[in-house]
């Protein structure tokens, strides 16, 4: 399962995606694009369910977690952080 904000993919729609782990893409940055950083913190398993409702999701361990996004902008002379 996927973890992507459905209202920001639609908003911001793009051919790329960018993978929130480490991984071999090989995707260049041009200016003009927005791209989200969302570190997320999990207390006991990274192993998550899905509840009936399709939306909540929790660990299967009931371990607390907290999640932040930041977008971050490609500009021609590098990256600015549009949330801080």
């Amino acid at each position: 399962m996927s973890l992507l904000n459905p209202k920001i993919y639609i908003l911001f729609i793009s051919l790329a995606l960018l993978q929130h782990y480490r991984n071999k893409d090989q995707i260049i940055l041009l200016p003009g694009m927005i791209f989200t950083i969302e570190p997320t913190f999990v207390e006991g398993s990274p192993t998550f369910v899905t509840w009936n409702d399709g939306h909540t999701i929790s660990t299967i361990d009931g371990g607390l977690s907290a999640q932040f996004e930041h977008m971050v902008l490609i500009t021609d002379i590098g990256a600015e952080i549009l949330t801080k």
